[in-house]
């Protein structure tokens, strides 16, 4: 039988799903991979080094389509920070229900520390440069080293509460995933509503003019 050609990536990762969800494992080797579909084994490798790769590709896939699903809205681009993150948020997460019994192979071993996990390496990529371009507002602190710190601080945060959700979605046994929802929406509002800047840069600017004014309280 003549091998398949013109094998594309969204092959190879629907074949490697269809494959882990049926065994629970890898498969043994890239040789057995590429017999089973019916494709060379040299096919696979310009697209991935290993089973690794692919499924970091398979995260980073769900974050594209979400991106892709997100670009469509009309409405979107017109939202705020909180609300473009809500919208990410929802959409995400329909995403992984849609492909829950991957996302649990892939991730059910490792619920105490995802922060290793070397296939969320791309979505971890791809999400922090997401919230670095959605313009959240931060304070103007007119120290380059002082703003970078705060710029890593965001982003650091903002992926840690990710897994956070991650972690309560896999756990959450509701119908509909109807509490993960709720977490999203609590939780992402109280974190914008504590990084409301506009108490504290007025604070700051009152500092600035007390130093700038030199005004004496003795």
């Amino acid at each position: 039988m003549a091998r398949k050609k013109n094998i594309t990536k969204d092959n190879l990762i629907s074949w490697y799903m269809e494959f882990v969800l049926e065994n629970n494992h890898q498969p043994k080797s890239v040789y057995s991979f590429a017999k089973e579909n019916n494709f060379e084994e040299a096919d696979f490798y310009k697209f991935y080094s290993s089973f690794e790769t692919v499924e970091e590709a398979i995260f980073s896939e769900f974050f594209n389509h979400t991106i892709t699903i997100l670009a469509k809205s009309e409405d979107y681009e017109s939202f705020d920070a909180r609300n473009k993150l809500l919208s990410f948020y929802f959409t995400f997460f329909e995403i992984l229900t849609a492909n829950r019994s991957y996302v649990v192979y892939a991730l059910e071993n490792s619920k105490k520390d995802f922060k290793k996990l070397k296939s969320l390496k791309k979505l971890r990529e791809n999400y922090l440069n997401y919230v670095k371009n959605i313009g959240i507002e931060k304070i103007d602190l007119k120290h380059e080293k002082l703003e970078k710190i705060q710029e890593k601080s965001i982003q650091e945060s903002s992926w840690f509460h990710l897994l956070v959700t991650m972690k309560f979605w896999l756990d959450d046994v509701s119908p509909s995933f109807e509490k993960t929802d709720l977490f999203i929406e609590k939780s992402i509002n109280a974190r914008f509503d504590l990084m409301d800047i506009k108490p504290l840069q007025s604070i700051i600017d009152f500092g600035k003019f007390i130093i700038k004014e030199k005004v004496n309280f003795n």
